[in-house]
């Protein structure tokens, strides 16, 4: 079990945990959720040792192996399957005690360490390695490319299948699924879910921690509270005892009213100033109830816009790519007034490119984009976050899209995005990834947009927000292209599925489970024509593998033969030596009795050794006959 046993943490002179505890068992699949900023990342620093707790304990059985996703990857040319691979740290270290038993030709700790590796699943650690590549998106042609030549997002990807690589006791995963697209989230979903040890999991995305966890670890005015159930099974047991809580602090507020009421009106009067005493000393001793708090700091809606075209976007035969290069082609897409459509498709199909395209930030390669009149269009892309001046404040942001408008208009409305007070006036260089994306999202919605282009919005964004997201998307009365891995954003807020893949664009004829099937088959799919198209060289890897694996059986067994074919060489000398003493008759005339005697117990000696030499030989071939 891991416990936590009254635990006081703080990061600088913020408290995040009081005499906190909680109890995880093995096994035990935990979605860990709170504000940002409440200690969910500083609570895993704790299992990893980045931090030390500064009261209480943190007891993690003895043993167990901890993995979790490393933040910072090195810029090398190490070979990204070498790097996974890495990950099984067992692994390696066998691999390393190999190279030393090999370099001293060891024979006998040779065939302890093969076995050992055997035991590791040694001799699959690529080919589990390629498929945990390959279900975070990656291609063949990455395997052996260098970490240097991955970028940001790709390099946490690598970081995440790193730490799915250790065959860990307890897993640590925090916004595993901010760098993955739909395809990867839910390949990581049906992996995790045959995962065996202690899951400890934070994320943003409710269909996700619904999906991979059975308990919810949820942080609550610097405590902890363990909640039975998924993340939708939280939100309603959380929902019933904070109206309870509600109810209960209500009703003391107006007791407290009362007992106020009567002090202030008899404590002047001699003869009713017993009975307020006792009420002041009533309300000294009364344990005053905490207000609960269920409101989100995110209130925002979009603004209505002037008006739309219809339709607002027309492809008519289009073309999108890179240096004259077509990722899509053949594209023909009218887009109507009030359309709501998401899109589906794998990682590098193309669908960041389209968005583009619809954004006007690509010229097609071919065809036709035609805009509909006074179309506005609202995009936002992760690259927009970066665009943000780092120097200038949300307000000095807005002002300058809008110089017209009245600063208290401008302040209310980032009010309702959570930039409230000296949030609103402070350089946006000290803001996190999350407050960066609602200011990008913040700044879009003021322009009144009557077309959204959405690529990724959710990234960085927490639950709360998200959700606020959602409301208002629902309500938007604009036309709307989302890309999101979040599905209960997808399902919540689009009416219309379109799959991008093979260099096309195409409705998708079902929901998202169709969808998560379809991924499922074609994925099965590839596998089968993969495997039937194997190529010459991957059948001489599996059989140098084959004969590297009968080697490390051989290898001890024939040094032994050898060092015993030695022994017999020598012993077969001595026996014939010992034997010609004896069947000379000079021997017998010459020598003493005493001597004849050890030369014919030596002799007895020799012949017994050689014999059981032999036998051990003969043992020794039939073994080596049976393994081939």
């Amino acid at each position: 079990m891991i416990h936590l046993r009254n635990l006081t943490l703080r990061r600088g002179a913020k408290l995040l945990l009081a005499g906190a505890g909680a109890a995880i068992a093995p096994g035990q699949r935990v979605g860990v959720v709170g504000p940002n900023g409440c200690g969910k990342s500083s609570l895993f620093a704790l299992f990893t040792g980045g931090l030390h707790a500064d009261g209480g304990d943190v007891e993690v059985p003895p043993g167990w192996v901890v993995a979790h996703v490393a933040q910072e990857i090195p810029d090398t040319g190490q070979p990204a399957i070498e790097f996974v691979i890495d990950g099984d740290q067992e692994l390696r270290a066998i691999e390393a005690e190999l190279a030393r038993a090999e370099a001293d030709d060891d024979g006998e700790r040779l065939a302890h360490l093969h076995d050992r590796y055997g035991l590791v699943d040694g001799y699959s650690a690529r080919a589990r390695a390629a498929a945990l590549m390959d279900g975070l998106g990656f291609g063949p042609d990455d395997l052996a490319r260098p970490l240097s030549e991955f970028s940001g997002g790709w390099r946490m990807r690598l970081a995440l299948g790193r730490a799915l690589m250790s065959r860990s006791d307890l897993l640590l995963l925090d916004e595993p699924t901010n760098h993955l697209d739909l395809d990867a989230v839910i390949w990581l979903e049906g992996w995790l879910a045959g995962y065996r040890g202690a899951l400890l999991l934070v994320s943003h995305d409710r269909e996700f921690l619904d999906a991979t966890v059975g308990s919810i670890l949820a942080f609550e005015r610097q405590a902890l509270r363990l909640y039975a159930g998924n993340f939708s099974a939280f939100e309603a047991e959380r929902a019933e005892r904070l109206g309870r809580e509600q109810a209960l602090y209500a009703r003391q507020q107006r007791e407290i009213a009362r007992l106020e009421r009567f002090i202030e009106r008899f404590r002047a009067k001699a003869t009713k100033a017993r009975q307020a005493q006792s009420r002041i000393k009533a309300l000294e001793r009364m344990e005053r109830i905490a207000p609960a708090h269920v409101d989100s700091p995110f209130t925002f809606h979009f603004r209505e816009f002037p008006g739309s075209p219809d339709p607002v976007l027309v492809l008519e035969d289009a073309a999108a790519g890179y240096d004259g290069r077509p990722v899509l082609a053949e594209l023909k897409l009218a887009i109507p007034a009030g359309a709501r459509i998401g899109l589906l498709g794998r990682n590098g199909a193309g669908k960041s490119t389209l968005v583009k395209l619809l954004a006007g930030r690509l010229a097609p390669l071919a065809g036709h984009r035609r805009e509909g009149r006074n179309l506005r269009v609202g995009y936002f892309a992760q690259h927009q976050i970066e665009e943000l001046r780092p120097d200038d404040s949300p307000l000095a942001h807005l002002v300058r899209l809008d110089p017209q408008a009245r600063e208290q208009e401008l302040r209310d409305y980032l009010g309702t995005f959570d930039f409230a007070g000296d949030m609103a006036l402070a350089p946006v260089e000290r803001f996190s990834g999350g407050e960066r994306a609602r200011l990008a999202l913040a700044l879009i919605i003021w322009r009144r947009p009557n077309l959204l282009l959405l690529d990724e919005p959710t990234n960085h964004l927490d639950l709360d927000m998200r959700e606020a997201l959602t409301l208002a998307l629902q309500e938007f009365e604009g036309a709307m292209v989302l890309v999101s891995h979040d599905r209960h954003l997808l399902r919540t807020a689009t009416d219309a599925l379109m799959l991008v893949a093979d260099g096309r664009l195409q409705p998708f004829d079902g929901d998202l489970d169709d969808y998560r099937d379809w991924l499922g088959a074609r994925r099965a799919d590839g596998r089968r024509r993969a495997a039937g198209a194997a190529s010459r060289r991957d059948e001489k890897r599996a059989a140098a593998a084959a004969r590297q694996a009968l080697a490390g059986q051989r290898k001890p067994l024939l040094a032994r033969v050898a060092a015993l074919e030695r022994r017999m060489a020598a012993l077969s000398a001595e026996k014939r030596r010992l034997e010609a003493m004896l069947a000379s008759t000079d021997f017998y005339t010459g020598a003493d009795q005493d001597e004849v005697g050890r030369t014919l117990r030596e002799q007895g000696s020799v012949s017994a050794e050689l014999e059981t030499v032999e036998t051990e030989w003969l043992a020794l071939q039939a073994e080596l006959e049976e393994i081939g």
